[in-house]
């Protein structure tokens, strides 16, 4: 079995050098990705047939391809919102009303950064990163310019959701398993806002010019009216109805979604020249099969075990250092599957430590592009974001990810 392991865990490095290496193979990462997500199942498949235990890696074939479903759904309910927005400038519209004619790059920065805190908190990570992005590509920056802006966005959007458990999974995870309470966890909005602020400082080197806003301000329609109001509500309710009701985000956004196909027909708006249902179609499929790719290679360590064995970080050192590294490692592998070997394996923490590993999960997958779910989106959306483009920023990402664990740390020292 332990042979398996290694196989296993070999193909996962591989996967991951063909996305380092993307611009060398010239290879797209989501075939990358893909194909050895595919391939890992199908050894472990035969292996554990083999040996007798067919309904155990079944079962987890299934769990994994469910919470794959999940993803897939909600991803195609929020980029349909998404690409009917900026298809009919309504995106661009928002941006006009809060921007002047004329701004400093450095405002702008730090502006886009607020923002993105601001809206993740309230929005999924998805859905704040796409409309973050779209926000930034509208500005038509240079691209060593739009790089930061980029970098930016993945680490403030992953900031903005750390301290809400609607807002990162592996918050709520451990606020589920009463490890802290919601004042506690708000409380980690400041260290990760502060966070954030120093990237923007740091980034904000060498930018000296000004951004004129090209004001092309779109006709809306009640039609594109009552849409944009259907996402901001679908966004709420998902909030609310996770937070009461225990509902999945998935099942909000698709309802979200039905709802805007029949105000488009009851508009007379679906029709031959402009079909409702061709933003479906618009969608960045590539970033799903990215998506697909990458969670079924977590998956598959998952079923082996092999993200358990990395628990025993706690046993070698102490949680303070235990805990930064967890947040090290979620830049490589999934945050989700990282909290919950935690949380499984009874270990006992302060409540210090407990928030201190919080930010560190939700924020450390900013690290690496691949790391989270707004870095991916980022890097299907901005052409010229590739890993080792994001990886000149990862300095000074790892400065403010630092910063920001200690100052939890202590933040939970003084509230225990």
């Amino acid at each position: 079995m332990i042979y398996l392991h290694w196989i296993l865990l070999g193909l996962a490095i591989l996967a991951l050098m063909g996305v380092v290496f993307e611009e060398v193979t010239h290879i797209n990462k989501a075939k990358v990705t893909l194909f050895f997500g595919t391939l890992s199942w199908l050894i472990l498949f035969i292996y554990e047939t083999m040996h007798g235990q067919y309904e155990a890696v079944q079962h987890g074939l299934e769990s994994n391809i469910s919470e794959i479903a999940s993803l897939w759904l909600f991803l195609v309910a929020a980029m349909t919102f998404v690409a009917y927005l900026n298809k009919k400038g309504l995106i661009e519209n928002v941006i006009y009303l809060f921007l002047p004619q004329q701004i400093s790059e450095k405002k702008l920065l730090f502006l886009t950064a607020i923002f993105c805190f601001i809206f993740s908190s309230l929005a999924d990570n998805i859905t704040a990163t796409l409309v973050s992005v779209a926000l930034v590509l509208s500005l038509n920056l240079p691209t060593a310019k739009t790089l930061r802006f980029s970098a930016l966005v993945v680490f403030a959007v992953n900031s903005g959701g750390v301290a809400l458990i609607t807002g990162d999974v592996t918050t709520l995870m451990i606020f589920l398993d009463n490890r802290v309470g919601i004042v506690d966890l708000m409380m980690l909005s400041l260290p990760a806002l502060i966070s954030v602020l120093a990237v923007a400082c740091v980034l904000s080197f060498g930018l000296k010019g000004d951004v004129k806003i090209q004001r092309h301000p779109t006709t809306v329609r009640r039609v594109d009216m009552a849409i944009s109001a259907l996402f901001l509500l679908t966004i709420f309710s998902t909030i609310a109805l996770n937070a009461i009701f225990k509902v999945p985000p998935v099942l909000t956004f698709m309802f979200g979604l039905s709802i805007m196909f029949l105000i488009a027909r009851f508009f007379n708006d679906d029709n031959d020249l402009d079909p409702i249902l061709e933003y479906v179609r618009i969608i960045e499929f590539e970033t799903l099969l990215f998506f697909l790719g990458i969670l079924l290679i977590v998956g598959v360590l998952k079923e082996v075990g092999v993200l358990n064995s990395l628990v025993e970080i706690y046993s070698m050192s102490s949680p303070l250092l235990a805990n930064y590294l967890m947040g090290l490692l979620s830049a490589l592998v999934d945050n989700v599957p990282l909290t919950a070997a935690v949380l499984k394996s009874g270990i006992e923490m302060t409540k210090a430590d407990w928030l201190a590993l919080t930010y560190s999960v939700g924020v450390g997958g900013s690290l690496l592009v691949i790391g989270s779910a707004a870095g991916i989106v980022a890097m299907s959306k901005v052409k010229e974001l590739t890993f080792a483009g994001y990886a000149r920023f990862s300095a000074v990402l790892l400065f403010a990810f630092t910063l920001g664990y200690i100052n939890v740390y202590f933040l939970g020292r003084w509230l225990a």
